[in-house]
């Protein structure tokens, strides 16, 4: 992936010198909140109002599905937009092309690529342009590019608009969510990324190690509890499950992360099952647009740009885990 410097696109190569693969920070950081008052991180302005927001995404992007995942679970389909990237990442990184089923182009100023979208909120910008990105229409900026804030700002924010009394952070267990979503993003949600994109045997070892031994510990977890954290879906949930999704489907082939399958996992396969029959998820999963993204865009890991025909997988079956 690429990235800006001074507000021009520059191609990028992803691994550094020791092998290992490293994911730099989200750099817009400004949270929507009920009043606009500033939240933890940025500055304020940015008040929870209906048709004012809107999200860039890619059905391929794990980070970006969790933002569609609140956008659906708490209503926001009526008060925030969206616009959806093609699946094929190239030189110039995320772009508006169309002619791939879903890809919507970008329908607020006909952007050729998502870049530019960064530098029309920021002219001399210095990042690396990902999704999702929540842009305010009114003041044309980015609000946030940094899913891990974005779902929680879609979680509560707009509870005033929505009359949501949901929240993926049950009061009381702030602490022990942070210390598992810790570990679940350090060893697999960018594990398989580590490991996928690993520049040798060491830096692979390490991290597809890591990735297998959260597997473990999720299914004996899951082997006591209906979800990750007890009897409720929680933040941890919806951080986790994009990743399954992606893991047979590309994870496994694309990302040599072929130890086992999730579906030799049995509470960690009905639960993900149990998931997808969610409307939400299924609304905002596109396998299509996932196997083309991996398959086509990453050059170094599949020169010839074959997409192979995938695993059979029934995402319906029953699940097994309760009514």
């Amino acid at each position: 992936m690429g990235e800006l410097v001074d507000g021009v696109w520059h191609k990028q190569p992803v691994a550094k010198g020791t092998g290992a693969f490293e994911r730099k920070a989200s750099s817009f950081r400004n949270w929507i909140t009920p009043d606009g008052a500033p939240g933890p991180s940025g500055t304020g302005g940015f008040a929870a109002q209906s048709g004012r927001y809107h999200l860039y995404i890619s059905y391929a992007c794990p980070w970006a599905h969790r933002a569609m995942l609140l956008r659906g679970l708490r209503g926001l389909a009526a008060h925030i937009s969206f616009d959806v990237v093609h699946p094929f990442m190239g030189d110039l990184g995320w772009h508006f092309g169309t002619d791939f089923d879903g890809a919507t182009g970008d329908s607020l100023y006909g952007a050729a690529s998502l870049s530019e979208i960064y530098v029309r909120a920021e002219s001399k910008a210095t990042t690396r342009v990902t999704v999702p990105v929540l842009w305010d229409k009114q003041t044309e900026q980015i609000v946030s590019n940094e899913s891990a804030e974005i779902i929680l700002m879609l979680d509560q924010a707009f509870n005033g608009l929505t009359g949501n009394t949901e929240t993926i952070r049950p009061k009381g267990m702030g602490d022990a969510l942070n210390a598992v979503n810790a570990r679940i993003y350090d060893t697999l949600n960018n594990g398989v990324y580590r490991a996928g994109f690993a520049g040798n045997q060491d830096a692979y070892s390490s991290a597809v190690d890591e990735v297998f031994a959260t597997l473990e510990w999720l299914e004996a977890r899951l082997a006591k509890t209906r979800y990750v954290m007890g009897e409720v879906l929680t933040e941890a949930d919806w951080r986790l499950l994009p990743t399954l999704l992606r893991f047979d489907p590309v994870y496994v082939g694309h990302f040599k992360c072929d130890r086992a399958r999730l579906m030799d996992y049995p509470s960690l396969w009905g639960y993900t099952r149990e998931l997808y029959g969610t409307e939400a998820v299924q609304t905002t999963t596109r396998f299509d647009h996932i196997r083309y993204h991996y398959y086509t865009s990453h050059e170094t890991l599949n020169p010839k740009r074959i997409v192979s025909t995938g695993p059979a997988i029934d995402w319906h079956a029953p699940h097994g885990r309760g009514g």
